[in-house]
């Protein structure tokens, strides 16, 4: 029986070839989104999920509060510890150092690491937090004493490429050329996925050792580091909330009377190990990497559902509308005796052989769309995750799930059928539906019309974000960064003259960071206006004399700094109406108070946006390099082409680099960064919800439409005699199409109704993001439904052309 089942549901499929494609194609979109996003969701879901007691591990991070706004910081002030290790509720307390040495050497055999990446200082708990596997070494004694560090198996083999592990135990490296440590231990790699990445372990009293000794033999209160971690183990039912009430009463406390005054506020926060992937923040360890996103994800996965219902939809849509051409099988099936459990079964058997079908087609597809959605998936992402279990028996549900969705409701409709009105011919399931369908069809459109309002609006604030002014020149200008050991100026000096001297370039500065980056150098000042005392936060640029020039930043009053190391700021717009003076000439001669010293101001620059236009211009500073004789501010040399053809810009790039070369003879760390690519990857995020944004769109209209052919197909084909009549008795092929288009215009202008309020709710919503905007504007709405009303009349009208065309003859001929 199960067998003739299948092979009727066989013939179904292929008697009804368009239809069965219509099904097909909205089910195999769906799965595909499905199955590509789901992946992406279970990918960074679980992320840290191996650690044992991981849902009792947290790190503790910092947030600070003023009239102007919240920070975040990852780290913590080392005093911390101190004041909480004794704390009942801790099972483990650890702390750990992030610092990046120069060099490491095995001198043995004449190998050297230059600034290798995720090296930590830390102490003996943190083996107890984070279980390692221990390949070679005694793990309660790795990182007991100073000088010892542990390996991960990688590291390992980069310094000690062949021996063992238990060859590499009791080695020495040696740090910075004064620091010798002996390797007290051989761990092997997280296998799952993690965000703790470090692969060097040195012991945290190693750090008395280094430049860091002071900072850390004092443990200020007043200094808060991000590099300085704090990671806490709690008991089993420790009393979280009790452990953050006390966290909340030290920070008050250890919160000075002046910081009191102004409201500015530090708080030290829990947050849980899961939260570190997500958290954009206090970011994650690995930079490089792009931080996961719960909103996005979350986003993602609404796209997947409604495609998925999209397609359940059409299927819902074509077979209650077919439902009166298998109305005689039923009956004959019905007389012959089969229950109306059996002819649910079988309707639902041809369900599933649609939905399973979709389904392996989707996952041949899954393979080409990780390629397409690469912006959005992470290198390790891979199709091999599929074979995980919990994806597969995932992936079992969804099918169930869709075909219970998509198949029950036309199977309980098509076994309702009444065998006498069958056997009198009085059949009318189809038409009986009409107001579901109807309603179908506008939620179909619906999405797709919030799809498309979406897709126009998001693409307009982004071209809005990449084309406003930023208040600074950024076309045809690079950034070459010294080498990361390089602290003198002379080589900086050196190479910045062996520039001025290429004809192509126009003019050479030596700085800090451009004047927009994601790096941020800031500190409090205090300036007195009459008896009113104003503590703002002041940030810095670092440049020389010609930096103002180079990057055509405007000087609204005063003068540019007089050299480079004297004591003297050009402070922006911002910052001098935060000072009180409505007029930039009237903050020149002005003293601003910073770390006991009263820096006059000398100039005042026009504002310009030091990050994304998410964030609100900052009071700013251009500051010289006043700690010369100590280290140089200066890391860069910003340079401005005269020709930026593209012939001439590979051939000035190739003499930057060989001056490079000539300068820096001992390193190969050469970093060049374009200034306008700088600006450009400030909108990653925004780029990559566009392009969800038109893949979604693309695929909801072509299931919309797909869905809507087959509805036209199907009312047309009911309607043929009657088009007939009409064109016998003179109807217009016009007046024809009218006719059929009508009702299925209203359903999509109806749709468009619906969808306006809640894509303008949604992308107002989003606009929120950034503090400057593009406006909303009406068109954007008025477009997209013009757009898919004309998606509309296309399809309609391909069909209608077709009947409307037909010899009426042909069509009467049985009446």
């Amino acid at each position: 029986m199960i067998r003739n089942y299948f092979k009727i549901a066989w013939r179904n499929i292929m008697r009804n070839k368009v239809f069965s494609f219509i099904n097909i194609i909205g089910l195999t979109i769906g799965f595909s989104a499905a199955f590509v996003i789901g992946l992406m969701i279970y990918y960074d879901y679980t992320f840290d999920d191996f650690h044992e007691d991981g849902d009792r591990t947290y790190r503790i991070v910092s947030e600070f509060t003023d009239p102007d706004g919240k920070y975040y910081n990852a780290g913590i002030t080392l005093a911390l510890k101190g004041a909480i290790e004794d704390n009942s509720n801790f099972e483990t307390i650890s702390e750990f150092y992030i610092e990046r040495p120069a060099k490491v050497e095995n001198r043995l055999n004449d190998r050297t690491l230059k600034w290798p990446e995720f090296v930590i200082f830390a102490d003996q708990n943190y083996l107890d937090i984070f279980e390692y596997k221990f390949l070679a070494g005694n793990k309660t004694e790795a990182l007991k004493n100073p000088n010892q560090v542990v390996l991960t198996e990688t590291r390992a083999a980069e310094y000690f490429p062949k021996l063992t592990p238990t060859e590499i135990v009791g080695k020495t490296l040696v740090y910075n050329d004064s620091i010798n440590v002996m390797v007290t231990g051989v761990v092997e790699n997280f296998k799952k996925r993690t965000d703790i990445v470090f692969k060097e372990f040195v012991s945290h009293a190693t750090l008395l050792q280094t430049s860091r000794k002071t900072e850390i033999a004092k443990r200020y209160w007043i200094n808060t580091n991000s590099n300085s971690q704090l990671y806490v183990k709690f008991k089993e039912n420790a009393d979280v909330a009790g452990v953050q009430k006390l966290l909340d009463k030290i920070a008050y406390d250890k919160t000075d009377d002046d910081d009191r005054k102004f409201n500015e506020r530090r708080y030290f926060k829990l947050q849980p190990l899961s939260d570190i992937h997500f958290n954009e923040d206090y970011g994650i360890y690995d930079w490089e990497k792009t931080q996961a996103s719960k909103p996005l994800l979350q986003n993602l996965a609404l796209v997947a559902i409604f495609l998925l219902l999209l397609g359940c939809i059409n299927f819902i849509n074509l077979n209650t509308a077919q439902a009166t051409q298998r109305a005689k099988e039923i009956g004959v099936r019905k007389t012959l005796g089969s229950s109306r459990k059996q002819l649910i079964g079988q309707f639902m058997g041809e369900t599933f052989l649609l939905v399973l079908f979709s389904a392996v087609l989707s996952l041949i597809l899954s393979k080409g769309l990780l390629n397409v959605f690469s912006d959005f998936v992470a290198a390790d992402l891979t199709f091999s995750l599929f074979k995980s279990p919990i994806i597969i028996v995932s992936i079992l549900i969804l099918l169930i799930i869709v075909t219970i969705l998509s198949g029950f409701y036309p199977a309980l409709l098509l076994s309702k059928v009444n065998t006498v009105s069958v056997l009198k011919n009085q059949i009318s399931i189809g038409n009986q539906k009409v107001g579901l369908r109807k309603f179908l069809t506008v939620f179909q459109f619906t999405i797709a019309q919030i799809f498309i309002i979406g897709t126009l609006l998001v693409g307009k604030q982004i071209n809005f974000l990449l084309s406003k002014d930023m208040g600074f020149n950024t076309d045809a200008i690079v950034s070459v960064f010294s080498p990361r050991s390089e602290l003198e100026l002379s080589k900086k000096n050196i190479f910045a003259e062996k520039l001025k001297a290429i004809p192509q370039i126009k003019k050479v500065s030596l700085g800090g960071y451009a004047p927009a980056s994601n790096s941020i150098n800031s500190t409090n000042t205090t300036f007195t206006n009459g008896e009113k005392q104003i503590k703002s936060e002041l940030q810095f640029v670092f440049g020389d004399t010609e930096y103002l020039d180079l990057f055509s930043i405007e000087l609204l009053a005063g003068r540019n700094l007089k050299n480079d190391t004297i004591n003297e700021f050009v402070i922006n717009e911002t910052y001098s109406k935060i000072l009180g003076f409505t007029n930039p000439e009237d903050a020149i001669g002005n003293l601003v108070s910073l770390h006991d010293r009263d820096v006059p101001i000398v100039g005042v620059m026009a504002d310009f946006h030091q990050r994304s236009l998410k964030s609100k211009i900052k009071p700013m500073a251009l500051k010289g390099d006043w700690y010369r004789n100590y280290f140089s501010q200066y890391q860069a040399v910003h340079i401005a082409f005269n020709n930026t053809a593209p012939e001439q810009l590979k051939q000035t790039l190739e003499k930057i680099q060989n001056a490079y070369n000539s300068v820096y003879t001992e390193t190969e760390d050469y970093r060049l960064e374009f200034m306008d690519e700088t600006v450009a990857n400030f909108y990653k995020r925004e780029r990559k919800v566009s392009k969800l944004l038109n893949w979604s769109t693309g695929l909801s209209i072509l299931i919309s439409v797909l869905g809507l052919l087959g509805l036209v197909i199907y009312t047309t084909n009911r309607r043929v005699k009657e088009i007939g009549v009409r064109k016998v008795l003179g109807a217009t092929f016009l007046q024809i199409n009218t006719l059929l288009c009508k009702e299925f215009l209203i359903l999509v202008a109806i749709a468009f109704v619906i969808a306006v309020p809640i894509a303008y709710y949604g992308i107002t919503n989003w606009l929120q993001d950034f503090a400057y905007r593009t406006t909303v504007s009406f068109w954007i709405f008025l477009m997209s439904g013009c757009a898919m009303i004309l998606f509309a009349l296309i399809v309609i009208s391909a069909k209608t052309l077709q009947a409307a065309n037909a010899n009426p003859v042909n069509s009467l001929r049985s009446e």
